[in-house]
């Protein structure tokens, strides 16, 4: 989930994407493109200084972890909107896996 646990972030492994699920409205909000097979655990979510509000998740076949920048209500977070649901950054990690 993000965090305010409205929209739950589920790992797509044969597509390379993660699925943003609305559960509000019980449909799929966005399919996000990242990196290879992102890693099927929670992840972490996080205030970044420069995109704002986002949910992080690493890959187990490639070594980066992906930001994806989401959704917020909060007025001081409406600069980042047109980021929403998009990968803002990929850090460059040592190695693959994640585990």
């Amino acid at each position: 989930f993000e965090s305010k646990h409205r929209y739950f972030m589920d790992a797509a492994n044969a597509s390379d994407k993660i699925a943003v699920i609305d559960t509000k409205e019980g449909k799929l909000e966005k399919l996000v493109s990242v990196g290879k097979v992102p890693h099927p655990g929670r992840g972490a979510n996080f205030v970044h200084p420069e995109f704002g509000p986002v949910w992080s998740t690493g890959h187990l076949g490639d070594a980066v972890v992906s930001l994806i920048s989401t959704a917020s209500d909060d007025p001081k977070f409406a600069k980042y909107k047109a980021n929403n649901w998009k990968v803002v950054q990929e850090l460059k990690m040592p190695g693959a896996g994640n585990l």
